[in-house]
């Protein structure tokens, strides 16, 4: 354990403790711990000791062993075929543990419910306290500082991605690489994709805003193109809906409203087809959420398998949903200079741009709109808070809320 606990090993049993093992029966449902016998030294650097009988109430399992009590080995010529076996029933079993953590239980969904107040309220703090002037990186610290200091979350979920102006346009930024180190710049947008993490849950929330309080004309034909598309999805998830089928009314929508805007010509239907959504929108529309930021149980036996056309080929589940699944909405558009290069250069590809305003729209920023979202037995519910729309965010960024962290605890803990 490096900062957090394993996904599998957190859902199964809740363990903070690095070294620790587990065990489950799955027929009986008994729980064995098996924790690591510690020396004396221990006590000097980390604390107390706790006993077995300490940790079996603690974390409320049937049996709490010392690691180096329970060893069970094989020695015979049917060791390779007894591992063999042992092996198919992990795996096996792994399958199972994947469909369980994909449908949440009622406490699970109470605890993400918790983690996105916490981290939608921290964009909502960035919102505010962000300035022309301000690099990247200060976004991110008043992010995790108002998750901590109020939230009591003590890690981030994955690494933040703090992005303006054209850095937007790389879906991954803020990694050591490129670590949000840019002077946001007056009239930009700012693209933050951030959540928090509490009890080994993740939440996943991006907001896309202008840093100059308003937004330009064209950022705001961008940004409600995204809007559309976040609404129409929501609009239309439930149980039994294809992830694959929500992925296209996304592209159709985006697509839709950027040919009414001028900025792309021709057959939309076409447009899908060669891959005009994937070069702008080059992701999928969202993914599973739980114990780890991209969850389990997108791509598993018995359900549909990855598409292969382009963009969909990146889906990160093809399944129909279920009530109970957590899944992101997160739709977007993006100008990358390096794939429009090459997309006009392309005379099949090129033909659906009308390149003067595609060059102007080039500079007016990147968006993403991401929601945590439950499947419910007849719908869905967002289960993040923060502003979405252009009236919504730019009354929000008007107002001189004059925040304090020490006068938000109670109201959010």
């Amino acid at each position: 354990m490096a900062g957090k606990q394993e996904g599998y090993f957190n859902w199964m049993f809740g363990v903070h403790e690095p070294d620790f093992y587990g065990a489950l029966d799955v027929d009986s449902g008994k729980s064995i711990l098996f924790i690591p016998r510690l020396p004396e030294e221990y006590t000097i650097f980390m604390g107390r000791i706790k006993s077995t009988d300490e940790f079996k109430k603690y974390y409320a399992v049937d049996e709490v062993y010392y690691v180096d009590e329970k060893i069970l080995t094989f020695c015979s010529r049917y060791t390779y075929l007894f591992d063999f076996i042992i092996y198919l029933e992990l795996v096996q079993k792994s399958i199972q543990f994947c469909f369980s953590r994909v449908l949440k239980t009622p406490l699970e969904i109470e605890v993400m419910r918790y983690v996105n107040k916490i981290s939608s309220d921290a964009h909502k703090m960035v919102m505010q306290k962000l300035k022309p002037g301000m690099y990247e990186y200060q976004g991110e610290a008043i992010f995790l500082d108002y998750c901590y200091f109020v939230g009591g979350s003590r890690a981030e979920g994955y690494t933040c991605i703090c992005a303006s102006g054209v850095n937007g346009a790389i879906l991954h930024y803020g990694h050591a690489g490129a670590p949000n180190d840019k002077k946001i710049e007056s009239g930009e947008l700012c693209l933050f994709d951030m959540g928090a993490k509490y009890a080994g849950y993740t939440a996943d929330i991006t907001v896309t805003f202008p840093i100059s309080k308003k937004f330009t004309d064209d950022q705001k034909a961008v940004y409600n193109a995204v809007l559309n598309a976040r609404n129409a999805v929501i609009a239309a998830l439930k149980p039994g809906v294809s992830w694959v089928d929500m992925h296209r009314l996304s592209l159709e929508v985006i697509l839709t409203d950027l040919k009414k805007y001028g900025v792309l010509v021709g057959d939309v239907d076409e447009m899908i087809q060669k891959g005009i959504g994937a070069i702008l929108m080059p992701h999928g529309l969202g993914h599973f959420l739980g114990c780890d930021v991209h969850d389990v149980g997108g791509y598993l036996e018995g359900h549909p398998p990855r598409p292969s056309e382009p963009g969909f080929s990146r889906l990160r589940t093809a399944r129909k949903m279920l009530a109970g699944m957590v899944v992101t909405v997160e739709p977007g558009c993006y100008f990358n200079d390096v794939i429009l290069e090459k997309t006009l250069k392309d005379e099949n590809l090129s033909k659906f741009f009308n390149k003067d305003v595609l060059n102007r729209m080039k500079t007016c920023g990147n968006v993403r709109i991401e929601d945590d979202v439950l499947i419910t037995k007849d719908g869905c519910e967002v289960l993040t808070d923060v502003p979405r729309t252009v009236e919504e965010i730019e009354e929000y960024l008007a107002k001189d809320l004059k925040l304090d962290m020490h006068s938000l605890i109670k109201s959010s803990v």
